[in-house]
């Protein structure tokens, strides 16, 4: 492994275990076995090293969510799909919020740097709308809005359950997150 994969493994160690207040230079130094001094030549910032961690989760995401071959209609795969997402949150909750919540400088905007493709897992999703609306199945309207609607609802609901604000098991969250989308896609049919 090259040193600037040991320096974002590391660095995931760290967030994982801590959050991201405790990815500092000098901890993911000490991890790799290299002085505070050496990231820099990886990394010119704690920053660039919180992007890459995030951009590698996007990749991880994107790589599972294009690997899978969705069978059904467009809204079984949207189901399908959204359902991955939730477990990608609940396995990695705290890689979750660097990637979607926190400020982070170059993450993509909306609307954008969606409409230009640079969003992967929303680029997956905004074909599935597009073609459900191309179908007849789904109301015209703007499909990268929509899928980033969905994404909010999903993002949403998953750091209320995460910080504590949703009381319910693992299970009642997991069919309430479910009901929620089910209560979405129903507005969107056409």
């Amino acid at each position: 492994m090259d040193t600037a994969k040991k320096i974002t493994a590391a660095a995931r160690r760290l967030l994982d275990a801590d959050g991201a207040e405790a990815v500092s230079m000098r901890r993911v130094a000490d991890a790799v076995g290299i002085t505070a001094m050496a990231i820099y030549r990886h990394f010119p910032d704690r920053a660039a090293l919180l992007n890459a961690v995030a951009g590698e989760g996007f990749a991880d995401l994107t790589a599972y969510l294009s690997g899978r071959r969705f069978r059904g209609g467009p809204e079984a795969r949207l189901a399908k799909m959204i359902e991955i997402y939730l477990e990608h949150a609940l396995e990695n909750p705290r890689l979750f919020e660097l990637m979607f919540l926190m400020k982070r400088e170059g993450a993509r905007r909306f609307p954008q740097d969606f409409k230009a493709g640079l969003s992967p897992t929303a680029n997956l999703i905004t074909a599935v709308v597009q073609e459900g609306m191309d179908a007849g199945r789904f109301k015209i309207d703007d499909s990268w809005e929509v899928a980033f609607e969905m994404g909010a609802l999903s993002q949403g609901l998953i750091m209320l359950y995460l910080g504590g604000r949703i009381d319910a098991t693992p299970a009642g969250f997991r069919a309430q997150y479910r009901r929620a989308f089910r209560r979405y896609i129903h507005g969107i049919r056409r």
